[in-house]
């Protein structure tokens, strides 16, 4: 019997839920403008590419951990400990000490990532604890070694540009987050790597008794999400010029939202970066409009997380229906 259901020209990674933030993107700016026009303007829009950019570094990276049916909730003091780290050697004013300014903070980062992954595959703690132990202890860290002040340092020239440069009128940090998302769409896409680890999502003992190294999966990922939370530290650095206490602390619930609202399954096994871009966008524009319209900080953490609720039932309710 030939079925008569036409094939799909979409590619698969293109499916409603992660094709919902790019509409709602779409629908918060016409809205908007009706009261506040400038929304639809060139020079606002290219500030809010700018400011998702550094949103979407650490979706990116969150990404590849939820798909596991995992979560890193030390985002916010991987970020902050990157920052202090880069800005510390940036404002050293050893040209050494600057060049590496920046690999040092992502080095930081991939050194956190390891210490999650080490503590998830090998000691069996739920990631949700051990990433949570983990953050609170990068926060002592950073008040021991700066006495709970502002830490000393400034961003090196590199980093401002990163963060805040334009190259042909597009802002660089909107680049440098396109690159990093298109690299691990591919990554996921076109290596075993990707493809283990969301089935490690679906199914983690399976893949385990297939013969596949699920640890080293696990490991990998989580060294990835450290590596982009740490460069989102150096570009928000960049971005305000020095590094701060608590940078970090707005950008978790925010990140996972991105992934969440990008159609990602909380529980893993499902979703990508095209869905997280569209997430990360989202929220940003969100977050601004809401800035122009003056509601407060209190409402617009009730509203993120409204959102997140109405994603995950969005989501219970579509695999329901096609289970």
């Amino acid at each position: 019997m030939i079925s008569a259901r036409t094939p799909s020209v979409l590619p698969t990674w293109i499916t409603i839920e992660t094709m919902l933030p790019y509409v709602g993107t779409v629908l918060l700016l016409l809205c908007a403008s009706f009261a506040f026009p400038q929304v639809l303007s060139l020079d606002y829009l290219g500030q809010q590419l700018q400011i998702a950019a550094f949103l979407g570094v650490l979706a990116a990276g969150a990404t590849l951990v939820i798909l596991l049916g995992h979560i890193d909730l030390s985002v916010p003091w991987t970020l902050n400990g990157a920052a202090i780290v880069a800005t510390a050697m940036a404002g050293s004013g050893n040209p050494v000490l600057v060049g590496l300014a920046i690999p040092a903070a992502l080095l930081f980062g991939a050194a956190v990532g390891a210490v999650n992954g080490l503590g998830v595959t090998f000691l069996r703690i739920p990631s949700m604890v051990w990433t949570l132990a983990i953050n609170s202890m990068l926060l002592g860290l950073a008040v021991l070694n700066t006495g709970g002040f502002n830490p000393k340092g400034e961003s090196s020239d590199l980093m401002s540009w990163l963060a805040s440069g334009t190259l042909g009128g597009m802002p660089v940090a909107f680049m440098v987050w396109m690159l990093v998302a298109t690299g691990l769409a591919a990554l996921m896409m076109r290596t075993q790597f990707g493809r283990y680890l969301r089935s490690i999502g679906f199914n983690e003992k399976a893949v385990y008794l297939s013969g596949v190294s699920t640890r080293s999966v696990v490991i990998g990922a989580f060294v990835i999400a450290g590596v982009c939370s740490a460069l989102g530290g150096v570009m928000l650095a960049g971005y305000a010029d020095q590094a701060y206490q608590s940078m970090g602390d707005p950008f978790l619930l925010p990140t996972i939202a991105a992934v969440v609202i990008g159609g990602t399954s909380i529980l893993g096994g499902r979703g990508g970066l095209f869905g997280s871009v569209g997430g990360a966008l989202f929220i940003t524009i969100l977050n601004s409009i809401l800035s122009v319209a003056q509601i407060s900080d209190a409402w617009r953490s009730i509203i993120f997380g409204v959102i997140i609720l109405a994603m995950l039932l969005f989501q219970t309710v579509r695999k329901g229906g096609a289970s």
